[in-house]
């Protein structure tokens, strides 16, 4: 499995990132959907990898940089052919090592509430995040679920 940091120009990159935003409409209002679109993954504080397997799309990763010292993971989707073969394990890890080698003392994310977000929630605390309240521009929502991890 090959990790890269992507442009976002190839369509089964398109294709998955709108895969994730319907779903993301599947489980959740509007006003409490966070994905971010095509256009806001391109802005110069967000680094996108996809997760190749053999050149396949197999998946996909951002990380957000909100201060000098703290990121957000972004993004992250694993196309349905590749579940529970490890790809977002793989993701996760090198956003970590990513946020880790920028010096960030902290990631933190914001997933769903729904019992569909449970897979995401378990691989996230099995990382070492933990709950925890709103953070950047978040507020408290009943759609949303906030983690965070402190990096060594």
């Amino acid at each position: 499995m090959d990790i890269i940091i992507d442009n976002l120009s190839d369509n089964a990159v398109a294709q998955l990132l709108n895969s994730h935003l319907q779903q993301m409409h599947e489980f959740s209002p509007p006003e409490s959907i966070h994905a971010l679109d095509q256009e806001k993954l391109n802005d110069p504080s967000v680094t996108f990898w996809s997760a190749r397997d053999k050149g396949v799309l197999a998946g996909c990763g951002a990380l957000k940089e909100l201060s000098r010292h703290c990121g957000e993971i972004k993004s992250m989707k694993t196309d349905n052919t590749f579940l529970r073969k490890g790809v977002a394990s793989t993701i996760l890890e090198a956003l970590l090592a990513e946020a880790t080698a920028r010096g960030y003392k902290s990631v933190s994310l914001e997933t769903g509430s729904n019992e569909a977000f449970n897979p995401a929630i378990a691989l996230y605390k099995k990382y070492g995040f933990i709950e925890c309240g709103p953070f950047a521009e978040y507020k408290r929502d009943p759609y949303s679920k906030f983690y965070t991890k402190h990096l060594d």
